[in-house]
């Protein structure tokens, strides 16, 4: 079978994004605490840096995206049967950006100042999410190749 690609720098971007949250999300944020001398004070401060960080590249991969959608050229019967897949992983960025990153990093400052905080399951939620925009960018990523006929 052959396979075409009408806006390459779609495929380029969402993969891009993919690999960001799996090697930050899944996989730096519980190796730092592994590394020796690192206490949690520590490891929250640094994690705060690189989600704050993370959360900021996602943005520009959300516009990067909807950008080269515009340059390329929309197909408003493509918009509707697959770009919920993209707009479910901006949904979740917005709910991690306007909620959940913010509170946890009220709670991080608590635990490094060594105040006592309550439980959460914030991030339960946090990774729910990440996990959501992973499954839903892969499936729209391979969507974005067309079959030739």
């Amino acid at each position: 079978m052959n396979y075409t690609v009408k806006i390459p720098s779609q495929i380029i971007l969402t993969f891009i994004w993919i690999g960001f949250i799996c090697a930050i999300s899944f996989m730096e944020a519980w190796l730092k605490f592994r590394a020796p001398g690192i206490t949690v004070p520590l490891g929250l401060g640094i994690g705060k840096l690189v989600f704050e960080a993370l959360n900021k590249v996602e943005w520009v991969l959300v516009i990067s995206i909807c950008i080269s959608t515009l340059v390329g050229g929309l197909d408003l019967k493509q918009i509707t049967k697959q770009y919920y897949l993209f707009l479910l992983p901006v949904l979740a960025l917005i709910l991690q950006t306007a909620w959940i990153l913010p509170q946890l990093t009220i709670r991080s400052e608590k635990i490094i100042q060594n105040l006592p905080v309550e439980h959460s399951n914030l991030h339960f939620y946090f990774v729910g999410l990440e996990l959501l925009k992973v499954t839903c960018l892969f499936i729209w990523g391979l969507k974005l190749f067309r079959k030739i006929h």
